[in-house]
């Protein structure tokens, strides 16, 4: 018996709270357009995170950095339209939101209100605190975000793991108290220890999602281009391939440009 949209319920931040307090695992993945944002959410994930991650698998920059909010904002409505039942969440992308808490205000209220997402995410613990004050002023959800901070590439580095030295994951421990209590709903923590993740999420009444954070934590998120093996250069130890689109793809192109220089496509059935 199928099931009408109007009786399909909508994720929000309190069923994120509810999946924590039950200890369901929340499962989360990214999106950046409409064909494929459908399928995310029919197939029955929780959040979906337009990532500024579309910089890389979208556009093809070798960073985060270079996308823009308006560019964010596009990918976004897609995103929005396509779903009926994941929470989601939007990347405030670099340089909207350091250093200037009215600007991150500014920014957010634009994602918001020109994509209809339901909240936002930023990187950083203590040096944003004031932009994540200021969005949650205006009534915004906002997801935090701490360990390896891609916008932060430049600043470390590399993309090895964060805070195996006990000074860098004490901060974390603190950034993750002070992101609860200034009011984000959730906290993603990327590439740290298990370990230390595990010991954040449970010092926190918040959720935390984790990518490359092991099991203990209350939900993961993976970037959809990377689980469904359409990009094949990126492989960290923490992926997972659930599909080789890669060759699936490249293999069904190849067959129609055999068909048509072979002029079997389209045959007598295929045309008028």
């Amino acid at each position: 018996m199928s099931t009408s949209l109007k009786d399909v319920k909508r994720v929000t931040t309190h069923v994120l709270q509810e999946m924590k307090h039950r200890g369901t695992p929340i499962a989360m993945l990214t999106a950046y357009d409409y064909s494929l944002a459908r399928l995310v959410d029919s197939a029955g994930v929780d959040v979906i995170l337009v990532g500024d991650s579309a910089s890389n698998v979208m556009a093809g920059h070798e960073t985060t950095l270079p996308i823009t909010l308006d560019q964010m904002i596009y990918h976004a409505g897609s995103v929005v339209r396509g779903c009926h039942r994941a929470l989601i969440v939007v990347d405030l992308p670099f340089g909207t939101y350091q250093g200037n808490s009215k600007g991150a205000l500014n920014s957010a209220i634009r994602i918001m209100k020109e994509s209809g997402a339901h909240a936002v995410k930023l990187e950083g613990g203590r040096e944003v605190l004031g932009s994540i004050e200021r969005i949650l002023t205006a009534g915004i959800p906002v997801m935090g975000h701490l360990g390896l901070t891609p916008q932060s590439i430049y600043k470390f580095g590399t993309y090895v793991v964060r805070a195996k030295e006990e000074a860098e994951a004490q901060r974390l421990r603190e950034d993750a108290k002070l992101l609860e209590q200034a009011g984000c709903f959730a906290l993603v923590l990327e590439k740290i220890p298990a370990a230390l993740a595990a010991e954040v999420a449970r010092s926190v009444s918040i959720p935390v999602i984790g990518i490359g954070a092991g099991q203990g934590v209350d939900g993961q998120v993976l970037v959809l281009h990377d689980m469904l093996g359409i990009n094949t250069e990126f492989r960290p130890r923490f992926l997972r391939r659930y599909a080789d689109l890669h060759d699936v793809i490249t293999g069904a192109i190849s067959s129609y440009v055999a068909d048509v220089r072979a002029k079997d496509f389209p045959n007598a059935g295929e045309q008028y």
